[in-house]
């Protein structure tokens, strides 16, 4: 398929770095948010983080305002009736994003593929929520989205392989290195990093090493650019909560049990540098 216009729903952190990594693909952009707010604020993001390219001569001020000009806006889901491509980037909530699906499912053309920026819910489940499971991927990309040249994707059960070629031709077109993962509770990457950042909280809530101590020794004794306490406050505590949970509902396993106090801080509303404060306070 000829994968031209790409809808993105969700103008937060993960959806405006996609779109903006979608406009200077070459793509048509249609941007999804249910406020006007959420939208402008996307659109600032996405200027902001052209400004650093151009400062850093990955492209010119006129081609920034081209890929800015490549980007359409609606808090209407009818808007993307359209598209060739659908990526989902909505909040980490399975109930949100099947309302999300049924409701693209009925405007979107039928031969358009839909993708889950998903970091962790089954694909296959997803999948079940649209008319089109054969045409439905997981497509998850990391943060921040310019940077961070990763994208996992997931088959779902019936996820054919022409979906799966055509949206990994795209991710390509991006700029990105594909690694595939099948349809398992956290795919690669969180599979592997979340119970490593639950287990700090556990290293922390026991009294064994303070903040500091836990995200130096793994900075400086294994040279992770980040230490797994700062690292969960830049993903947002509540993500972190939810994607252990997937995992300790997925595979029924004591090894996956979400930190207490993770859970109170979340309780709390500490999710991090997006609420100012966290493991750290980043309100001065």
């Amino acid at each position: 398929m000829d994968i031209q216009k790409i809808g993105v729903i969700g103008a937060g952190q993960m959806g405006a770095g996609i779109a903006h990594v979608a406009a200077i693909s070459g793509y048509e952009v249609m941007l999804v948010d249910v406020s006007d707010v959420a939208i402008e604020k996307g659109l600032r993001t996405i200027s902001k983080n052209m400004d650093r390219q151009v400062s850093k001569d990955v492209f010119d001020e006129v081609r920034k305002n081209k890929f800015l000009e490549s980007i359409q806006t609606s808090t209407s889901v009818n808007d993307i009736e359209n598209c060739d491509l659908v990526i989902e980037a909505a909040s980490e909530n399975e109930s949100v994003k099947s309302s999300i699906f049924k409701d693209v499912c009925k405007v979107l053309k039928k031969e358009s593929y839909i993708a889950s920026n998903t970091s962790s819910i089954s694909i296959t489940k997803l999948a079940s929520y649209t008319d089109r499971p054969e045409k439905f991927i997981g497509m998850h990309f990391m943060n921040p989205v310019p940077i961070m040249k990763l994208v996992e994707m997931i088959k779902g059960i019936a996820t054919s392989k022409e979906c799966y070629e055509d949206v990994v031709a795209v991710a390509e077109k991006m700029g990105k290195i594909v690694a595939t993962s099948e349809d398992y509770p956290g795919f690669i990457v969180n599979r592997i990093l979340m119970p490593m950042i639950n287990e700090a909280c556990f290293v922390l809530s026991e009294g064994i090493a303070d903040r500091e101590s836990i995200d130096q020794s793994m900075k400086l004794g294994t040279a992770h650019p980040m230490g797994p306490l700062e690292l969960a406050d830049f993903i947002g505590l509540d993500t972190c909560l939810a994607i252990m949970e997937v995992l300790y509902e997925g595979f029924a396993d004591s090894k996956y049990r979400p930190n207490p106090l993770l859970r109170k801080y979340v309780d709390a509303g500490w999710l991090g540098k997006k609420t100012g404060k966290g493991f750290y306070d980043y309100t001065s």
